[in-house]
């Protein structure tokens, strides 16, 4: 390497000209395809936004259900949000806590800070009053696998109860490994083993019933944000489609082609580095296509068809001079429709301080209406496509993907990455480098390491909402009257039977969730019954 040569975050040397000669073969192979045709490098649809504007989908959630009814009216009715993402409170969904569970009685000042606290169906009833839930796309939650078990049934089953069919509600589950096992490991959470068997039952419980429903969703954001290089996140994506789809081949009960497209809804993250992630936008799309065709030689080009969901970095909003993070998030935003995403999320300004504001939101929804409505971005399908820089780093991240997928291959696989803490590894080493780099200077970050000024013109006021000790007395108020009113030996009966599924992995246990959910179980009770059929995973980090 030159020395002082500029490279990307993720190490890419930067030449100071690109020329035709820096576009690979295979890239300019690909470039011959138009959007919407395999290998898809130009976009997923034929004629992109001209057809279909990008869905603007905002993450949201804090305090009960009804703070979180209010908060999705305004973005959906008023602020012109055109899909809904519900943020559950991370100590009680995740670890699948009733809010009298020891560990969330000690922290009560907290609860309802991170998402929504819900402690059964009845909650979901409140969350979702007066919205059109056969007419909107929506993320129910469930961002990790033993969450995602209690959200979906629960969403599909407030639809039920209002007579809704599930074959009309559209959306998409997450229930995603990079949270879960990379970069939030929790307390309590059940082995990658067990999850993946859930995961497995959602895809093939949904594929029989739910056209129009992503049953899972590969987070590669969340793999990137916890420290994973571009082409790191490439190949970990590929990895963990992969295991999905090695074990429903195994399965043997419903035909890998047909379920390829029902988890080739994949979300990324778009960082400041925007050349390269607008890049690894591109490259994934032709992985995918790559991956589904070679390895299990699916020919229906749909089947191949990638569709993205992008979040912009919160790693990249600043606590110091935070109105900066408004011009960060339409960069962000640009670039991930420049590299053809198909919905957007922009994280507030706020990120660093505390969940979005009201007004933070409606600027992350602004950002994306004015690049709908103003800069003729709609009408130019792939702006990037030809260019010599944009296709060497398109190039070269498809590379190094591929190393780093037959890595992880060669050390066992998805699972066993998760397991032996490489991914944990490979994050922390990135990490490490990166914060050094801006400790040094190297790395310039207006307001925090270069142009700095101290003036409260520049200060926010974190969002406060409702207290948390507030938040958690008047749940602990809906858990006991949730026992007390509810069908009791309905419930018991429902919680026993999905203990009994839960041991059999012959079955898929999606029907005895759906059962328990609208039998009144509380989410802890359910979260029990897992903890007691599969246990805990140790999370393969050296203290």
């Amino acid at each position: 390497m030159i020395e002082n040569q500029p490279e990307t975050t993720s190490g890419i040397p930067l030449k100071l000209l690109y020329g035709p000669d820096d576009v690979p073969t295979g890239i300019r192979e690909a470039l011959a395809a138009p959007p919407g045709r395999a290998p898809y490098l130009r976009g997923a649809y034929p004629r992109m936004y001209r057809d279909r504007p990008w869905r603007i989908f905002q993450l949201s959630g804090y305090g009960n259900p009804e703070d979180m009814n209010e908060r999705l009216k305004f973005l959906l009715f008023e602020a012109g949000e055109t899909g809904i993402i519900i943020k559950h409170d991370r100590m009680t969904d995740d670890h699948l806590y009733d809010v009298d569970h020891p560990e969330i009685v000690e922290r009560r000042e907290d609860v309802g800070l991170t998402g929504t606290v819900t402690v059964g169906l009845r909650d979901y009833e409140t969350i979702l009053s007066d919205l059109p839930l056969d007419s909107i796309y929506a993320k129910p939650g469930g961002g990790v696998p033993q969450s995602a078990v209690y959200t979906l049934p629960s969403y599909w089953s407030v639809a039920r109860r209002r007579g809704i069919p599930l074959e009309k509600l559209a959306g998409t589950g997450q229930s995603d490994f990079f949270l879960t096992y990379l970069g939030c490991p929790t307390k309590e959470q059940i082995p990658p083993e067990a999850a993946i068997r859930f995961n497995l039952d959602l895809i093939e419980w949904c594929s029989e019933r739910m056209p129009r429903w992503v049953p899972v969703s590969i987070a590669g954001y969340n793999a990137a944000d916890s420290g994973l290089s571009a082409h790191q996140e490439l190949g970990a994506v590929m990895a963990n489609a992969v295991q999905y789809l090695d074990m429903i081949a195994a399965r043997g009960k419903v035909d890998v082609e047909r379920l390829a497209h029902r988890i080739g809804g994949v979300n990324f993250r778009v960082s400041m580095e925007v050349f390269e992630d607008a890049a690894k936008l591109r490259a994934a799309r032709k992985m995918w296509s790559d991956l589904l065709g070679q390895r299990y030689g699916i020919t229906d080009e749909k089947a191949r068809q990638m569709r993205i969901h992008v979040v912009t970095a919160g790693s990249a909003m600043t606590y110091q001079e935070p109105f900066n993070n408004i011009v960060r998030g339409a960069l962000m935003a640009l670039f991930s429709v420049l590299g053809g995403t198909q919905s957007l999320g922009v994280s507030g300004y706020d990120e660093a301080m505390s969940i979005p504001s009201d007004h933070a939101h409606l600027m992350s929804i602004r950002i994306q209406q004015i690049l709908q409505n103003e800069i003729n971005l709609r009408e130019v399908a792939d702006p990037l496509g030809g260019s010599y820089y944009v296709e060497s780093l398109t190039g070269e991240l498809e590379h190094r993907g591929w190393e780093f997928f037959e890595q992880i291959q060669d050390r066992g696989g998805f699972l066993a990455v998760l397991d032996d803490g490489f991914l944990l590894e490979c994050a922390e080493e990135n990490n490490q480098r990166i914060a050094a780099g801006i400790e040094a200077g190297e790395r310039a970050i207006v307001g925090v390491n270069t142009h700095t000024i101290d003036d409260p013109i520049m200060e926010v006021e974190a969002f406060e909402g409702r207290s948390g000790a507030q938040t958690w007395e008047m749940a602990m108020e809906r858990l006991s009257d949730l026992r007390r009113t509810r069908h009791g030996r309905g419930a018991v009966e429902a919680l026993r039977n999905l203990q009994e599924v839960c041991r059999n992995e012959a079955v898929n246990a999606i029907p005895a969730f759906m059962e328990a959910v609208s039998a009144d179980a509380s989410i802890g009770e359910i979260g029990d019954v897992l903890r007691d059929a599969f246990g805990d995973w140790q999370v393969p980090i050296s203290v």
